[in-house]
């Protein structure tokens, strides 16, 4: 495509050289969420979304229609302490009336925590080069009734030092159909994972994992592998020996969404998106 053949869409890339129509500007926000109520980030016709009550709290303060775009489309039940969105507009407010107006809209499940006007070459997802998602599991012999929903609960205890083992086995550049979900629309089984690590918090035991991006249910089909190896059922080389194999089939079951926040999202260090201490603010960490 040539800078001739360049036409705006809204919230898309702009290629060097160009620019947002007259008298419009893009924001970015930093958005936090408990995804218990919602079938993900992405709106849906059937189901309320993350994505909807945003749009209606930001249009409210606009004046005017607002759409966003994300920088990772969160599933059904899933949270994010750190998610980011941006988008275009030709409303002028500051950062902070954005961020008290959506505010006193949105439910008490979602909250903007920062935003502000960005560079036009800015993109939530295109410009991203790092997410991180932390899964948190509850083991004890009863279920907790506080956090039911913000946490996985498993009956029987987990070895964290077998996990961490396996959790080798992650790192790098690699092909991840093993933990692929069905139904996914990536062109390339292929991400890089930069880290991977369980964390015991309390009571709670946490996975963490950073990568480039994520191929759909990855998170959580390696949490549930992991788990099996955290039970003793499995030696921690499983998870290798399933990243090997390349087949869905042979590992375990995807665990629960519950557990599952998206904590934190990198950008180059041009981009003004500021960092957040890495949530949830009940783990502490």
């Amino acid at each position: 495509m040539t800078e001739l053949d360049w036409v705006y869409s809204l919230n898309g890339k702009i290629p060097p050289g160009q620019s947002l129509p007259a008298g419009v500007k893009r924001y970015a926000a930093v958005v936090s969420y408990d995804g218990s109520a919602f079938c993900g980030f992405q709106k849906q016709k059937h189901s309320p979304s993350v994505q909807q009550e945003l749009e209606r709290a930001l249009s409210s303060v606009a004046n005017s229609e607002v759409a966003v775009s994300c920088a990772g489309r969160t599933d059904t039940a899933v949270h994010a302490s750190y998610q980011v969105v941006h988008f275009d507009t030709p409303a002028l407010r500051t950062g902070r009336n954005w961020v008290k107006g959506a505010n006193s809209q949105l439910p008490d499940s979602i909250a903007l925590l920062w935003a502000d006007e960005v560079a036009e070459s800015f993109h939530a997802r295109f410009s991203a080069t790092s997410r991180t998602y932390r899964y948190i599991i509850h083991a004890a012999e009863a279920r907790p009734a506080i956090l039911a929903q913000g946490v996985t609960w498993v009956r029987y205890p987990l070895n964290p030092t077998a996990m961490q083992e396996a959790c080798h086995y992650l790192l790098g550049e690699q092909d991840f159909s093993a933990f692929r979900g069905a139904g996914c629309q990536s062109l390339s089984p292929n991400r890089n994972i930069t880290s991977a690590k369980v964390i015991q918090a309390g009571q709670l035991l946490v996975f963490e994992v950073t990568a480039n991006a994520f191929v759909l249910h990855m998170v959580r089909n390696i949490v549930g592998s992991l788990m099996e190896v955290g039970f003793g059922r499995r030696n921690p080389s499983w998870i290798g020996e399933l990243i090997k194999g390349r087949d869905r089939t042979k590992s375990a079951a995807t665990a629960s969404p519950k557990g599952l926040y998206l904590v934190d999202v990198g950008y180059p260090d041009d981009c003004v998106i500021p960092p957040m201490p890495r949530g949830p603010a009940f783990l502490g960490l």
